[in-house]
């Protein structure tokens, strides 16, 4: 297989980690969750080689799902979209400050924010301008 590459992505409705988690476990009931987006991705051998959909909450990014596949579905205004279904295990990742963008990005993988090590999953989230103060010294 090809080289593994990612998206990020601003959570809109939610304002951090644990609110989404828990938004998408209602929703779809513990199974693949499913974000549809309107543009679907050129790269999608490398979204689907391994890659994750990177959450920003309130200008920083937060926390990772893989990208389990790609779907097509169609809107209400005949408009084709990509469904992005994602595992449904939020996982936690270093914070990092992002600016604002629409849609989303392509992140590659060696940009993107470690994983949080094993038992820091679980913290509280921080405030968001502590959480970005803390992500642009490099100490979170």
């Amino acid at each position: 297989m090809g080289a593994s590459l990612n998206l990020m992505k601003l959570c809109v409705g939610c304002d951090d980690p644990a609110e989404l988690a828990a938004w998408q476990q209602h929703r779809f009931q513990g199974g693949p969750a499913r974000h549809v987006t309107r543009m679907w991705p050129k790269r999608e051998a490398e979204l689907l080689n391994g890659g994750s959909i990177y959450w920003v909450f309130k200008g920083v990014m937060q926390a990772r799902q893989r990208i389990l596949d790609l779907q097509e579905v169609t809107g209400e205004d005949g408009i084709r979209r990509c469904a992005l279904i994602l595992d449904p295990g939020l996982v936690r990742v270093a914070a990092v400050p992002r600016r604002p963008f629409q849609g989303w990005r392509y992140l590659p993988v060696a940009d993107a924010p470690p994983d949080l090590p094993e038992g820091r999953e679980a913290e509280p989230n921080l405030p968001p301008e502590i959480a970005r103060a803390l992500a642009d010294m490099g100490l979170r």
